[in-house]
């Protein structure tokens, strides 16, 4: 076994074969039944997360944003690591209280939660964090239709907006939580009813690579939160920071300098959170960082073409299995995603071509004009940081050909 050195790393390359779980690719195709599928690495998110737990500080608790990778085998895996989950639909509550995890350390985040969904929440004990008057007053209804007290917590929009943000999720107008300058009132609201108010949660942007903007970011929600505190009688108990902890998909990415963001973090939590909310579990919440880079797409090249002078490797997959590295899932401008062929992993580059899926679109690319080995039908493309929003995230049912296979090694 060595280790590879021209793809994220990571991964290992055994007999000239990159390897995912310690398993050669060419086997691990054979193991799951053929192409296209999505595996993941279970070591290289024991990984991620061990490695975040050293340089973190100790007070700070890790909760796992499960719409990044909602496959059961890996939210699974992942209770077992991370203090908390966070669901964003009651599928995903489904797979997080099946793990085990006590239902008091589940949030469910997100815009216009059905009445459904508020009642299996309330009923399950997770915590719902609110995003309007209306989930309030659907929360109560629940509530004391079950005779039970739900618990709470507000999600609100900052009057500051992150920048470099992959997503913007906060500042300005947004659909999600509630804008700052109006969650005075709704607390008013919530104290009218039967409700246990526990926190607050800010969530800014996702996918930022920037450390010093994470910083202000981090500085910004705890100054916003402790004034929106000062208001309330009792103490606070969560304190949701977010995440937007980005990794690296194109050549021109650097990875996040985490020193700098710890750092940050315990002056946070040994100064202004110890003094003005001595009482609150600090979170911060990440997904894509936690397992998007231990996750690869395979998919196997059914032709090959030549158009006008330029190469064409059409392969069995496509975007509406990996949508993002097609560049349409938010990508303003188009980069390849690092992209190999599995079973040639050490053989040079002799070869430029553009890698296509078999859908009848344009759309359907899914590597521009890259050096690859000289391929071959049956050879495996594999496209790197597929761990999450892969196959959740993309358009499965599009022309009609069958989901691929998740598997977890």
């Amino acid at each position: 076994m060595i280790t590879l050195r021209s793809g994220p790393a990571g991964f290992a390359v055994i007999d000239g074969e990159l390897a995912v779980g310690g398993i050669p690719l060419s086997r691990l195709a054979a193991r799951v039944g053929g192409t296209p599928f999505f595996a993941y690495d279970r070591s290289l998110i024991t990984e991620r997360v061990a490695s975040l737990r050293q340089v973190l500080p100790a007070g700070l608790e890790l909760s796992y944003a499960i719409k990044a990778n909602p496959m059961p085998a890996v939210v699974q895996h992942l209770a077992d690591q991370v203090n908390s989950l966070d669901v964003a639909s009651a599928g995903e509550l489904a797979v997080a209280l099946d793990t085990g995890m006590r239902p008091d350390r589940i949030s469910f985040a997100g815009p216009g939660k059905g009445p459904d969904e508020i009642e299996r929440a309330v009923a399950a004990g997770v915590t719902l964090e609110v995003e309007s008057v209306t989930e309030v007053n659907r929360i109560a209804a629940a509530g004391l239709a079950l005779s039970l007290q739900p618990r709470v917590a507000v999600r609100v929009n900052p009057d500051f907006a992150v920048r470099g943000s992959g997503m913007r999720m906060g500042g300005g107008p947004q659909q999600f939580g509630v804008d700052a300058e109006q969650v005075p009132a709704l607390l008013d609201r919530i104290a009218d009813l039967d409700l246990d108010l526990i926190g607050f949660h800010v969530f800014a942007g996702s996918q930022n690579l920037r450390s010093e903007i994470l910083c202000e970011a981090q500085r910004r929600t705890v100054e916003l939160i402790i004034k929106l505190a000062a208001s309330l009688a009792g103490p606070i108990g969560y304190l949701n920071l977010g995440g937007g902890f980005g990794i690296p998909y194109t050549d021109k990415d650097e990875p996040l300098d985490l020193e700098p963001i710890a750092a940050n973090l315990a002056s946070l939590i040994d100064g202004p959170i110890a003094t003005h909310l001595p009482h609150a579990r600090t979170v911060i919440e990440l997904g894509r960082y936690l397992v998007g880079e231990s996750g690869v797409y395979v998919t196997r090249i059914l032709d090959r073409k030549e158009s006008r002078g330029r190469q064409f490797v059409v392969v069995d997959g496509g975007l509406h299995h990996q949508l993002a590295a097609s560049g349409n899932f938010g990508q303003v401008i188009r980069r390849n995603y690092p992209i190999a062929v599995g079973n040639l992993i050490t053989e040079p580059p002799d070869e430029v071509a553009t890698i296509v899926g078999r859908l009848c679109t344009p759309l359907d690319l899914l590597g521009d004009q890259v050096a690859l080995p000289r391929t071959d039908l049956g050879d495996l493309i594999v496209i790197f940081q597929a761990g999450a929003y892969g196959l959740t995230a993309s358009p499965t049912a599009f022309l009609g050909h069958p989901a691929p296979t998740e598997v977890l090694v």
